[in-house]
């Protein structure tokens, strides 16, 4: 198998008084859930809550935002476009905004707008719309580069909310979970540079969840993909599948998280629906499961958080509440401790801090403890309905509901100097 030897280069950064890195992509810099190595949090907020840095309307969608340099990217539906904005990331100002025209609406609930996370690489901006249109645009000007109606061209379904894997980019190629039924179009990479078609590989129907790199071995990379159906390994350069195991089910489900790392050479997949997770080792070759099953984590879309051996979750679903707060032990699947909640969230760790952010608006600031839950700080920066995924970079939280998107000040600040004199 002609697996892709990719070099990553690792930024090293210096803590100062305004540290923490970008947030370019679904789930930050690695699909993770975590944030950069040097972001950290305030342990504690004043009693109104973390400041508020800016806020500014925004259209419709649940498209979280990627932040990278001193721009923060905002995807959102107003009127009959979705709209793809650069903004300055300390201020909110408009630096630039290009839109698409789009006749989408939902199969099923309320929301019109895009679903997909922006991506943010090698001075271009990604994004993908509800109805399956792929631009690739200058992330400086805005100037449209080049763009393919997905959907149209390999034959593929909305599905039941419109489009809502974020695109991958890996190896020069935009990874894209497309579901096409023509000539094998599930998983089509496109060029980075010229938007051609590069390969296009399984004939099977798209998810919710968004692809991820993972190292397979000496040196080797390859493409973790969750499909409609299955759980995917795949060649980022030729599109070679290594492995795939059955993850889906039919009916009225949906693969929503994110494949998880945990550690070295093992994975987790999760879903709801009855589906439950997996959890197992893997390498180029194969992968062999270790434990499976619902009792674990079950999770919708809440991609669970890896940190030291556990895995920190909103488990359950969101539109049939209640969800439950649980730290699992990766390697056994043992829940170590639980707490009910009232609705559903997303999380988000930096260092040892976890920061959950519910669907009814509340933020919650969490020690990432397995030996107990341990909550520092709460607030309610906006009101309902939050789903959007939220980002984090330089201490600033960027969190939207339907109608606002609110940045607001986490970071911890560095002690002065000492007075020396």
């Amino acid at each position: 198998m002609g697996w892709l030897v990719i070099s990553a280069l690792l930024l090293l950064a210096t803590p100062t008084e305004s540290v923490g890195g970008e947030w370019p992509q679904v789930l930050g810099p690695a699909r993770s859930g975590v944030a950069a190595a040097d972001e950290r949090l305030a342990q504690e907020w004043p009693a109104a809550g973390p400041a508020t840095l800016w806020r500014r309307g925004v259209g419709a969608g649940y498209a979280g935002i990627a932040v990278a340099g001193d721009r923060a990217f905002l995807f959102s539906r107003v009127g009959n476009a979705e709209v793809l904005e650069a903004l300055d990331a300390a201020s909110g100002k408009p630096l630039w905004s290009d839109g698409h025209p789009t006749t989408f609406a939902p199969q099923v609930g309320g929301g019109n707008g895009p679903l997909c996370v922006p991506v943010v690489d090698a001075g271009r901006v990604i994004t993908l719309g509800a109805q399956g249109v792929l631009i690739c645009r200058d992330a400086a000007t805005g100037k449209k580069l080049w763009q393919r109606d997905t959907l149209r061209e390999f034959a593929a379904q909305e599905g039941y909310f419109g489009v809502g894997s974020s695109p991958l980019v890996v190896a020069g190629k935009v990874l894209v979970n497309v579901g096409g039924t023509k000539q094998e179009a599930g998983l089509v990479a496109f060029d980075l540079a010229t938007g051609a078609t590069a390969w296009q590989k399984t004939s099977e129907p798209a998810s919710y969840s968004s692809p991820i790199v993972a190292s397979v071995g000496e040196g080797r990379t390859g493409v973790v993909a969750i499909t409609r159906y299955a759980c995917v390994l795949l060649d980022p350069a030729t599109g070679a599948i290594g492995w795939q195991f059955p993850f889906g089910q039919r009916g009225p489900t949906v693969n929503g998280a994110t494949p998880v790392l945990c550690g070295n050479g093992r994975l987790l997949v999760t879903a709801s629906y009855g589906i439950g997770s997996v959890y197992g080792s893997f390498d180029a070759a194969g992968f062999k499961p270790i434990w499976d099953g619902n009792e674990s984590l079950a999770s919708q879309y809440c991609t669970p958080i890896y940190h030291r051996g556990y895995l920190y979750c909103v488990d359950g679903r969101d539109d049939v509440p209640p969800a439950v707060l649980k730290c699992v032990e990766a390697a056994t699947g043992k829940p170590v401790w639980q707490e009910r909640l009232n609705c559903y969230g997303t999380l988000i760790l930096a260092a040892d801090t976890l920061l959950l952010a519910k669907t009814d608006g509340e933020l919650v600031l969490l020690s990432a403890s397995a030996e107990k839950l341990s909550v520092l700080a709460r607030a309610r920066p906006l009101p309902a309905t939050v789903r959007a995924l939220p980002a984090l970079s330089g201490g600033r939280l960027y969190l939207r509901n339907d109608d606002t998107l609110v940045v607001v000040d986490v970071g911890l600040v560095a002690a002065p100097p000492e007075n020396r004199n």
